[in-house]
């Protein structure tokens, strides 16, 4: 009998990386489409150029394997959806660049990397760029700050929990649209590129905390207004479900998701910068590994207690 080798995992399945990636740009689109007419054309310039460097990047440097898988495209998707709508596109390029060439080829390749690319690369750009980064500038000029910016110095924001669920509001595109993220996120649960435990116990956390933590005598607005608020929704569905970089198990999934809920609010309430999800997905993607190890499937036919 003829033995194959070969590195885990060792179940095959029909449905390939590129087909997964393309599924992924599919369900992003709702929100990119609300952003571009929200926010200008800027925004759908800043995905290109995000986009096509991460392309250029992993072309360049990358394994030729993967450079057309997708992957690429929806690491630059993800990051141009976390930055402001003025932002220069020369920033946009630099971002797809360290997207994919220190989150991901310095890592060894795609599935291999520890933490996920889009948000390495933001929070470089963030520290390297604080002022490009945190400049939520309109389209026509006129200044104006996120209502997440707004909760952090004044309480509630001026805009109405409707309002941030259509759209109607300041930020970047994965902060502009709680619907369109949340119909794209559906999608991919109903086609099972990911599980519901992420997402569920990421945003269950969130809602619980900042309900018992509210600020001002709205609690209920409070906590709708913090999980429609900032780049939540995107990070839940998008960013937090990453398949490298986040825990396989059930048990450790919901574990996983509710540590980035409690990071996101702690930070959201305490640190330098509203905005708390990048931080605590980038801990939480350092954990996954001591997650899983502390959460492992019962093994088939194995009685509870059993010795292994």
């Amino acid at each position: 009998m003829k033995l194959t080798e070969g590195d885990a995992p060792h179940i095959r399945d029909s449905v390939t990386a590129a087909q997964l990636m393309a599924q992924v740009l599919l369900a992003l689109l709702p929100a990119l489409a609300v952003g571009v007419w929200q926010l200008g054309w800027n925004a759908l310039y800043l995905a290109l150029v995000c986009a096509a460097s991460a392309f250029a990047a992993q072309w360049l440097w990358g394994r030729e394997k993967t450079t057309l898988d997708g992957s690429a495209a929806v690491t630059g998707l993800l990051l141009a959806m976390t930055l402001p709508p003025a932002a220069p596109l020369w920033l946009a390029a630099l971002g797809g660049v360290l997207a994919v060439t220190v989150g991901k080829v310095a890592c060894g390749g795609l599935g291999q990397n520890v933490f996920n690319p889009a948000l390495v690369a933001r929070a470089a750009l963030v520290l390297v760029f604080p002022r490009l980064m945190t400049d939520y500038t309109a389209a026509d000029a006129v200044t104006s700050a996120t209502p997440l910016h707004h909760m952090a110095l004044h309480g509630l924001p001026e805009e109405s929990v409707w309002q941030l669920f259509l759209g109607l509001c300041r930020g970047s595109v994965g902060e502009i649209s709680a619907l369109a993220i949340l119909l794209g996120g559906a999608y991919l649960l109903w086609r099972r590129v990911i599980a519901w435990q992420i997402p569920a116990s990421y945003l269950a956390t969130v809602a619980v905390l900042t309900l018992v933590l509210h600020r001002g005598d709205a609690p209920v607005q409070w906590m709708l207004s913090q999980l429609l608020s900032g780049g939540l929704m995107l990070a839940a569905f998008f960013m937090a479900t990453d398949y490298a970089t986040s825990p396989v198990t059930p048990r450790g999934r919901l574990l996983y998701g509710a540590g980035c809920g409690a990071l996101t609010v702690l930070f959201r309430y305490t640190g330098i910068f509203p905005e708390g999800v990048t931080y605590a997905i980038l801990l939480m993607n350092g954990l996954a590994w001591a997650i899983d190890r502390c959460t492992p499937p019962r093994r088939f036919g194995a009685k509870k207690g059993s010795a292994a």
